[in-house]
């Protein structure tokens, strides 16, 4: 058993899969990697499948009925990770934004002392974005820099959804206090793993934007995300996400 799965949520990413999956299972040290699919009218799963004799013992996938969120897709996958004993478990897009070649650094970022998270950033010293639309940029900017002025975190990429987490940290974790679905889940995860104690290490990385598919990004995503922070402070002083 590999100590190491990247978990990567899917709907209608038909045009993606095979090629992440690939590039993902030729990288040292190995990875294992566990595709949680809403129910994606386009076949994902199913060509997921298609791959599993090829890479058998290292390539899963858990189906869902409908689309649920991101958020909820992830928990899926660190409840499924958890019992199955992995050490560190890996948050990834399939559409290549996040380069696959970059997973190594973050799991070696992990294994530092009293890390809980490892973030791959767009926004520290060294991480920079490419191929994305002025105001995009402006409010991923704008996001994580009002994250930090609400919350206090520690993070200059409070939004990134390119990380490693610790087993040690997702054990302490009640997953029931995790409430958003959308963009807030990811601030509210490293939230998580501050008010529990663990540090923070960023990763600086180079984010491309999508060339195949569509993006799942929406103004209510981001309506989330604004006014979760501010009920993400207030929880911090009222509330432990300690299971």
């Amino acid at each position: 058993m590999s100590e190491r799965l990247v978990i990567i949520p899917t709907y209608n990413e038909k045009e993606n899969i095979e090629s992440i999956i690939r590039a993902v299972m030729t990288l040292e040290p190995a990875f294992h990697l566990l595709i949680v699919d809403d129910g994606s009218p386009d076949g994902t799963a199913g060509l997921v499948k298609n791959l599993q004799s090829e890479f058998a013992g290292r390539l899963f996938v858990e189906e869902r009925q409908s689309k649920q969120g991101l958020g909820t897709a992830y928990i899926h996958g660190f409840k499924w990770a958890l019992e199955s004993t992995y050490e560190y478990v890996f948050e990834m897009d399939a559409d290549f934004s996040h380069n696959p070649n970059d997973l190594p650094r973050l799991f070696e970022a992990c294994q530092k002392e009293q890390v809980g998270v490892s973030v791959g950033s767009r926004y520290t010293r060294g991480g920079k974005v490419e191929n994305w639309p002025f105001n995009r940029l402006l409010m991923s900017r704008g996001a994580s820099i009002y994250v930090r002025l609400i919350t206090w975190m520690p993070v200059t990429d409070a939004t990134a959804g390119f990380v490693c987490y610790k087993r040690s940290f997702l054990e302490q974790l009640n997953f029931d206090k995790i409430e958003f679905k959308g963009y807030a889940f990811q601030i509210e995860m490293k939230f998580a793993v501050w008010q529990l104690g663990y540090k923070i290490e960023e990763v600086p990385i180079t984010f491309k934007d999508r060339e195949k598919g569509s993006s799942k990004m929406s103004s209510d995503i981001f309506n989330e995300a604004f006014f979760g922070v501010l009920k993400m402070r207030w929880k911090g002083w009222t509330t432990s996400y300690k299971g």
